[in-house]
């Protein structure tokens, strides 16, 4: 860069975009403001709502990514979506990583609408990428971190296939270890002492279906919520069945879950290897599955990472901490090196 373009680029300056046919000022802002604050953080800028015009206020090269970016979102205002935080901040992300092209992929991919009137849909290209490979694979891995959707769109894609009358029954499973707990010395029978642990499968298939439609579904047949235990022994012909949590199976259970798939059924198994709650000794079902079956035909592994997580955005900050932790032991040969802020 020359001392005069160095010079330039130093200089307050201003760019403008004209609101025309429809004013879209109102959804770019957000409530309070809350999404012009998310652009204005990221690059520094100040920008004002002024006579239909929007302004942006700051030096050269951010001025001109805060401009793009808008224009980015107002594309997606106009096919009438709605814009919130998460979607800003991946946007940031698609453009700061060249794949601005990408960010329209992410419209009019609905899965299903739940009980209530929400649209599900992928939120990122990883989670975009992860249903189609439902779709075209009868047997499929989602492995990543928490936040990235991994159940939840599972189970998504699952109840759009039993109302498309692809599958004739859902079925839920996990197995029932938590750290630091044994079954033994929970209170009531095999039925009340595991069903904490399938609690959140129970809470997602409410909020797609509601109440009423899951119980009478549950009671049908139609929906089986059970501990990975119960699948032994069994054929699971015409289902749609998704093992949660498959990082703490053992590699015997692994094997038997995969070995229930029956005729015009998909299986899809859920975990993140970097929260393992086996016993000390035991290794896990999904990480040697990873190393088996990462080659076999009609088997598909999908890896999500921090970009994926759309909870909170200090979510994926949290991710990145323990993920640069975890490097930094492997690179200290384990020692643990503690280091403070200066």
């Amino acid at each position: 860069m020359t001392r005069e373009e160095h010079y330039l680029e130093q200089q307050t300056m201003e760019r403008r975009i004209r609101m025309e046919e429809f004013d879209y000022s109102k959804e770019l802002f957000g409530n309070f403001d809350e999404n012009m604050k998310i652009i204005e953080a990221t690059y520094h800028v100040h920008i004002v709502s002024r006579q239909g015009e929007i302004v942006i206020i700051g030096s050269q090269h951010e001025t001109q990514k805060a401009e793009n970016l808008i224009y980015k979102l107002i594309d997606i205002l106009k096919t009438g979506e709605a814009l919130d935080p998460q979607k800003i901040n991946y946007s940031i992300q698609l453009l700061e990583s060249g794949q601005e092209g990408q960010i329209k992929e992410l419209l009019d991919n609905v899965i299903c609408i739940t009980a209530k009137g929400k649209q599900i849909k992928p939120k990122t290209l990883g989670q975009k990428k992860y249903t189609k490979a439902i779709k075209e694979n009868d047997i499929v891995f989602g492995i990543g971190p928490a936040g990235t959707g991994k159940t939840y769109l599972a189970m998504a894609m699952a109840v759009n296939a039993f109302k498309n009358k692809e599958v004739s029954r859902i079925i839920l499973t996990r197995p029932a270890v938590e750290a630091g707990e044994s079954l033994g010395f929970l209170p009531g029978d095999l039925q009340e002492k595991v069903d904490p642990y399938l609690r959140p499968l129970y809470d997602a298939l409410y909020d797609i279906l509601g109440g009423e439609t899951f119980l009478k579904y549950k009671e049908r047949g139609m929906i089986e919520v059970a501990p990975l235990a119960y699948m032994r022994g069994r054929t699971l012909d015409d289902s749609f069945i998704i093992l949660d949590e498959a990082q703490n199976t053992t590699r015997e259970q692994m094997k038997m879950f995969l070995t229930r798939l029956g005729f015009g059924s998909k299986a899809i198994v859920t975990g993140d290897i970097t929260q393992i709650d086996l016993p000390k000794g035991k290794e896990s079902g999904l990480k040697q599955a990873i190393e088996i079956l990462n080659d076999v035909e009609g088997i598909e592994f999908v890896f999500l990472n921090e970009s994926d997580v759309v909870r909170h955005a200090l979510v994926q900050r949290i991710i990145k901490a323990y993920d640069r932790y975890e490097k930094a032991k492997e690179v200290s040969h384990g020692k643990v090196i503690v280091r403070t802020k200066k």
